[in-house]
């Protein structure tokens, strides 16, 4: 997902006013130039592997039994290839993928293989052999590298459905996103950034106050042949009831398309964890090559030194601050970001980015 993002000198220097003076400022939204990604660890081992299995394209009698010819649907590599040298092959660059994205070495398998489009599916009854590619990590790529059975590199155009059958080796974005936020979790609650404790301390009798996301609709969401299903992600923080910053996380697994309107009824904000009743949401979206214990350490470096001057301050700029200049380029990708909710917003809210709209309301979380 390619989107606009608030200019970040600017807002460190906003930020940093805010945090001294302990005061309310007007967040800024101008969009920077994008810098260039650095290489991807993740990206080197999906390309490896995609010129890897190109290679067993050889055989036809072998790849046909590997990979289901007319489906979209991701499969795993190393079930797909069990028992084989390829399997090994996908098993040893597994644990490379989860080492680069700060996960847990639990032999979690996140590499997967797909048809890139369902047209292809034509071509390849017809005998046409196949391409083997990787998506790449470039939010804008002219061309995407794949590779045939001779081991042959071969540039496609990024920005329409090759007439060759491709199939894309990716990343179970839904999976990783799912065992990241639990490392994200865990490292901010190790450093007292969790909210989660907060939240265990409202007693049964008490209840609280949440913000139920109603409807939301993204108009940034256009994918490419290459990319996968969006993996959409909230981080919400606000100053806890100790006085220090305290983020949560949040998936939204229901936004695969742009230019629909989603009713999810979930919710996002728990103002239970937050003293002034007030707190700031950032979206993102997981693209693959994100590193999740990365993410959570620049986090924290970064939000553990705003104290709290006894009045709310926005902290999307902060947050927006903390992630390295490379991940504004696929990995994770900036969605949109909406300051100051509190326990009686309500309505249609429009995010800073112009990227997403959300309908929200607020739920009384009744005691048990």
């Amino acid at each position: 997902m390619s989107s606009s993002h608030p200019t970040r000198l600017l807002a460190s220097t906003v930020g940093a006013l805010a945090v001294t003076a302990g005061l309310v400022v007007a967040p800024a939204h101008a969009a920077p130039a994008k810098t260039a990604a650095p290489t991807d660890s993740v990206a080197a081992v999906t390309d490896r592997i995609a010129a890897r299995l190109a290679a067993e394209f050889a055989d036809e009698a072998r790849w046909s039994a590997l990979l289901p010819a007319t489906s979209t649907e991701p499969v795993l590599l190393a079930r797909a290839a069990e028992g084989t040298a390829l399997g090994r092959a996908v098993r040893d660059a597994d644990r490379e993928v989860l080492a680069a994205k700060g996960l847990p070495q639990d032999g979690t398998s996140l590499l997967t293989v797909r048809l890139a489009h369902a047209d292809m599916a034509v071509a390849l009854r017809r005998g046409t052999a196949p391409l083997v590619a990787s998506s790449p990590t470039d939010d804008a790529p002219t061309t995407v590298t794949a590779y045939d059975r001779t081991g042959r590199r071969i540039a496609l155009a990024a920005d329409r459905v090759p007439l060759r059958p491709v199939y894309l080796v990716e990343i179970d974005t839904a999976t990783a996103l799912t065992k990241g936020t639990q490392v994200l979790r865990s490292t901010l609650s190790q450093r007292g950034l969790s909210p989660a404790a907060a939240r265990a301390a409202v007693t049964p009798a008490a209840g609280y106050w949440a913000t139920q996301l109603t409807s939301i609709h993204l108009n940034d969401d256009h994918e490419p042949w290459h990319k996968g299903d969006s993996e959409i992600f909230t981080i919400t923080a606000g100053f806890g009831l100790d006085g220090k910053v305290k983020v949560d996380t949040a998936q939204l697994p229901y936004l695969d398309e742009d230019g629909r309107t989603y009713y999810p009824n979930q919710l996002l904000v728990h103002f239970s964890d937050y003293k002034y009743n007030l707190a700031d949401i950032v979206m993102m979206e997981e693209d693959g090559g994100t590193n999740y214990r990365d993410l959570a350490l620049a986090l924290t470096q970064a939000l553990l030194t705003i104290i709290d001057g006894g009045a709310y301050i926005p902290l999307v700029n902060a947050i927006i601050n903390a992630l390295p200049d490379g991940w504004w380029t696929d990995d994770p990708d900036y969605v949109d970001s909406w300051y100051t909710l509190s326990t009686t917003t309500a309505g249609t809210l429009r995010g800073a980015a112009g990227n997403g709209t959300m309908t929200v309301a607020p739920y009384w979380v009744a005691p048990l």
